[in-house]
Order: C-alpha cells, then sequence, then structure tokens
C-alpha cells in the first residue's frame, strides 16, 4: 500500500477535536433521553442503540488507555476496565463517564507526543482526532434511530473527510477490501460544497493516496468527481448516505466510483 498521505487541514487541530469530542458525546447522550435501547442502529445493521452506545463508550476509554500509556507498538488486547452499567437507565451516565475519562487523558497527553497508530499520524493526536470522528459519526446514528436529523458542524465535517481519506490507506487490517482499491492512475476528486475542502484521490498499482487540492493543483481534472456539502461528504464515505442521494452529485467514470464505494467501506 502506497505510504504517501495528505498533509491534513491545519484549520482544526487537537485543541478543537478535544472540545468536541464532549461536545459531540453530550449530543449523544441527549439522545439517549428517552429512547428505547432496543431500536435498531440504521447505520449499523445488527446494532441496537444499546450496542451503539457501549461501542462509543468503550472505544474512548480504550483510546484513553493508549493516551495515558503512549504506547509505542500495537497492544496485544483490546480488553481495558468498562465499568458497564448495572441498570438499563444508567447507559446515558456511563457514556459521559467515558468522555470524562478522555478529557482526563486529554489534559494529561502532550498531542505532539511520538505514540503508534494505526494510521498516518504517528502522535497523540492520531487518537484525539480519531476518537472524535467515531464519537460524532456514531452520534449522528444515534440521533437517526431516534428519529431526529443531524447536524454537523460543517469545519469538523471537512476535516472529517480528510481524516477519513488519509488513514484509509493503512485501514487493511481491518478492512482488508481497501487492498482492492488499485488502478493505473486513475483519478477521483471529493469536493464540499459549502466548505474549501477538495481532496483528489489517485488510484495507482500499489494502493492509492488522497491529497488535498489547493493552488494549481485545485484546477486539475478527475476522472470521477463527487460533490456535497461536507456534512453529506462525510456520511457518505462512512456509508450513511447513499451516493444516489439528491443532495450528493457525482459525475465521470461510473465504474471507477462504484470501485471506489464498494471496496472503501471503513
Amino acid at each position: 500500500m502506497n505510504s504517501s498521505h495528505p498533509a491534513g487541514r491545519a484549520a482544526v487541530g487537537p485543541a478543537v477535536h478535544r472540545v468536541a469530542v464532549a461536545t459531540e458525546t453530550a449530543a449523544f447522550v441527549a439522545a439517549l433521553d428517552g429512547a428505547d435501547l432496543s431500536v435498531p442502529v440504521p447505520g449499523c445493521p445488527e446494532w441496537t442503540l444499546r450496542d451503539l452506545v457501549r461501542h462509543t463508550g468503550s472505544v474512548q476509554r480504550l483510546f484513553s488507555v493508549l493516551l495515558r500509556r503512549l504506547v509505542q507498538e500495537p497492544p496485544r488486547s483490546r480488553e481495558v476496565e468498562l465499568d458497564l452499567p448495572t441498570a438499563e437507565d444508567g447507559w446515558a451516565d456511563w457514556l459521559s463517564a467515558s468522555a470524562a475519562e478522555a478529557a482526563d487523558a486529554f489534559a494529561a497527553t502532550d498531542p505532539d507526543a511520538p505514540m503508534w497508530a494505526w494510521g498516518v499520524d504517528q502522535h497523540a493526536r492520531f487518537w484525539m482526532r480519531r476518537m472524535l470522528f467515531e464519537t460524532l459519526v456514531h452520534r449522528t446514528d444515534a440521533e437517526r434511530a431516534v428519529g431526529r436529523r443531524p447536524v454537523i458542524d460543517p469545519a469538523l465535517a471537512t476535516d472529517g473527510v480528510d481524516e477519513f481519506l488519509a488513514n484509509l490507506p493503512f485501514a487493511t487490517s481491518f478492512a482488508p477490501h481497501v487492498a482492492r482499491l488499485r488502478g493505473k492512475d486513475e483519478t477521483l476528486r471529493f469536493g464540499c460544497t459549502d466548505t474549501d475542502g477538495d481532496w483528489l484521490v489517485r488510484l495507482r498499482p500499489d494502493g492509492f493516496v488522497a491529497e488535498p487540492r489547493t493552488g494549481d493543483a485545485a484546477a486539475q481534472s478527475a476522472d470521477a468527481g463527487v460533490r456535497g456539502t461536507a456534512a453529506d461528504l462525510l456520511l457518505l464515505v462512512y456509508g450513511r448516505l447513499d451516493r444516489g442521494a439528491d443532495t450528493v452529485e457525482t459525475t465521470g467514470d461510473e465504474e471507477l466510483l462504484t470501485r471506489w464505494f464498494t471496496n472503501s467501506a471503513f
């Protein structure tokens, strides 16, 4: 797999990510108020809302442990102390407590500290950013499960698309179909209609690379294109929105578009 990667978008950094984890978790908790935790989750087949809460809080607690330890190699186990609630009405408080653990880990950790990460950025800030979008996307799942329409901050959504595309080449250990995203220099452009988010994905024989398009690169043409608001693009790349949706515009090589969305599931 090609090891090149986008430079990232500097407008949203670790300080914003840390605050946003708390904000997104609070919105998730709000969606649980009065909710039936046995309802199915549209974005996560075979999961109930209770499963979604447990997963999100467990991820926050695991990432917090990794940050506190500044692990330098892949952990041998993902088992951490979860302190799961004993009563059905305790899940919202438990998720809030998970975010509090994350906040404590953030406060005790230099985001620029070197540490192992499965993605491109081998620093603590990788896990802060990853935790945010794990939480944010699942917050939208929870809201959809209870009949609410999710709203996503455009700047965060743009950063989320960037984070997804930056790390996708390294996700083959848990998303094996990503390894099929190879080609002969075909290009696919993702563009936000409400922010400056703009990326060019190039499929090469040894893998693919996604690069933010700025300056002269922004004028380059692509074999296929996908355009929508930053929020819609974020939901699209995470499989929460169909590319045939009215809010998404696709152009160009249909085979390339199908190949990408068939194999880029995260």
